[in-house]
Formats: C-alpha cells, sequence, structure tokens
C-alpha cells in the first residue's frame, strides 16, 4: 500500500512547477475522451512561441476561443488542465510560454528568485504582442476570432485586465487574482487601475479577501476607478479565500470559491457571446 501511495503521489507531482512543488493531493488531473488536444508552437514576431492548447474532440465548424494565461510558474500541469477543463466545456483553449525569451521557470525551485531573475524581466508590451499573435494562430486552427475570450491567473490575471484594454476584439475577461496596483518599471509601466479607462471588453475580477499580497483597499480602489470610467466590469472577492484559491495543486487552494469562480467565469464568458454552440 505505501508503495502505491508513493506512485500516486510521483504522479501527482509530474508536471509541476520546481518553485510550486510538491502538489497536494487536492491537485485535479482532468481526463476525458471527449478532448484532444497537446503540445505546439505559434510564430509570434520572428519566433516560435511553444504553447499548450485543448480542444473537443471531432468538433464541427469554429470554436469559441480563451486564451489561458498563466501564473507566475508558466505553463505546468494545472494550467494545461485549466486548458483541458475549458476544452471540456466546449472550448478552443490555447496557453502560451510567455517567458519563453526570458528564460524557462522550470530551471528554478525559488519563487522569489523566479520572480527577480526571469518573470520581472517580461515586458507587457511583448506579452500583449504574443497573446494578438496567439490570438491568430487560434483563427487558422478551428477558432472563431468572433468569440474571443482571456482568462489568466496572478501574474495572468494581471495580463488579462491589461490585454481588454489593448485587443479590441475581445469579447470578455476574467482575471483571477491579479496584481491591480504596483510599483512602476520599465517592464510594466502600468497596472490595471491606471488603464480602466481604456478597457474595450467587460472584465470579471475574482478575488480573495484574506489575499496578503493584494489588500483590499486596492480591490476598493480598483472598483472606484471602473466606476469612474463607466467601464463595463465586476469585482468579486471571497470572504474565505486567499491568494492563488483556484490553484488545487497548493495549499492555498479554496475548493468552495474555486467552484463558484469557475462557474461565475463561464456564465460571464456566455453573457458576453463567448459561448460554445451545443
Amino acid at each position: 500500500m505505501k508503495n502505491e501511495e508513493h506512485q500516486a503521489q510521483q504522479e501527482r507531482h509530474r508536471g509541476f512547477a520546481p518553485a510550486a512543488s510538491p502538489a497536494a493531493a487536492t491537485a485535479i488531473i482532468t481526463d476525458s475522451e471527449t478532448i484532444e488536444g497537446g503540445e505546439t508552437t505559434i510564430n509570434t514576431q520572428g519566433e516560435n512561441m511553444p504553447a499548450w492548447f485543448a480542444r473537443p474532440k471531432n468538433a464541427t465548424g469554429p470554436l469559441p476561443v480563451v486564451l489561458v494565461v498563466q501564473e507566475i510558474f508558466g505553463v505546468h500541469e494545472h494550467i494545461r488542465d485549466i486548458c483541458r477543463r475549458l476544452a471540456a466545456e466546449g472550448y478552443l483553449a490555447i496557453a502560451p510560454e510567455l517567458y519563453f525569451r526570458q528564460g524557462d521557470p522550470n530551471d528554478y525551485n525559488d519563487i522569489g528568485q523566479l520572480f527577480q531573475q526571469l518573470v520581472s524581466k517580461v515586458p507587457d508590451v511583448q506579452v500583449l504582442a504574443d497573446l494578438d499573435h496567439v490570438a491568430n494562430w487560434a483563427s487558422r486552427h478551428g477558432g472563431d476570432m468572433r468569440n474571443l475570450a482571456i482568462t489568466g491567473f496572478c501574474w495572468g490575471g494581471r495580463i488579462v485586465w491589461l490585454y481588454a484594454a489593448h485587443n479590441p476584439q475581445l469579447k470578455a475577461g476574467v482575471a483571477w487574482y491579479g496584481r491591480l496596483t504596483g510599483e512602476k518599471t520599465m517592464q510594466q509601466p502600468s497596472y490595471p487601475v491606471d488603464i480602466a479607462t481604456d478597457l474595450t471588453a467587460p472584465v470579471l475580477g475574482l478575488y480573495g479577501a484574506k489575499d496578503e499580497g493584494i489588500p483590499l483597499a486596492s480591490v476598493e480602489t480598483m472598483r472606484q476607478a471602473l466606476k469612474d470610467a463607466n467601464a463595463t466590469a465586476e469585482i468579486v472577492v471571497y470572504p474565505e479565500a486567499g491568494h492563488a484559491f483556484n490553484a488545487d495543486y497548493r495549499p492555498s487552494y479554496h475548493e468552495a470559491s474555486a467552484q463558484d469562480g469557475w462557474q461565475r467565469m463561464l456564465v460571464w464568458f456566455h453573457q458576453y457571446g463567448v459561448k460554445p454552440v451545443r
């Protein structure tokens, strides 16, 4: 029995970012015969960017598209599974490796070093341009650009807000616990609170009241900025959740909040026209 438990533990850990390991027993791995996907490359700005995609198997006609933006840990098993979960809902989901020019997050075992030596060096302008190329790739691989959405987590949550002010073709965005305010740098010259007036797509923000890195004061600042801008957006705060409450492979996972957030995300996509044809 101990050997079987050890093997099960090893299987859970496989594919998760070293800086986020070991994976918790709550880690979800979606396995469905109704979906297909895998690795691909996307030409962007003269380079080939690795990406992971998932889609419904035997789909007929163009699929609604969801761009999936990674956490600080890159496109590891959790993000790949987010794509699989979206594919099971009828979407073409693509998660690009947005750090690929600067380095590989799998080379880091420490979150602080990962941020300082890699993530902080990735320019926002590069990320937004790469996402445009991902959307174009999707349109050539069975996706419907008229039905384009984006979701992202942590680092990717902030990017969702920025992308909703960048791409006028975007129909909807859902940002999971992305920072709203912060210190500006040459690589990250603005934060969501700065671009509230520029939003062209409706955004749903999902946050945790116990998130020590995103204080409720910054959430309220964003709410006021959205109100002043008359933006189509909504922010939901979960009282019992902290940061990364959807990360089922980490101790931060808060199941009730994660499940409610997932359903709210799907409803938000559907509300703004990004929904599969059943």
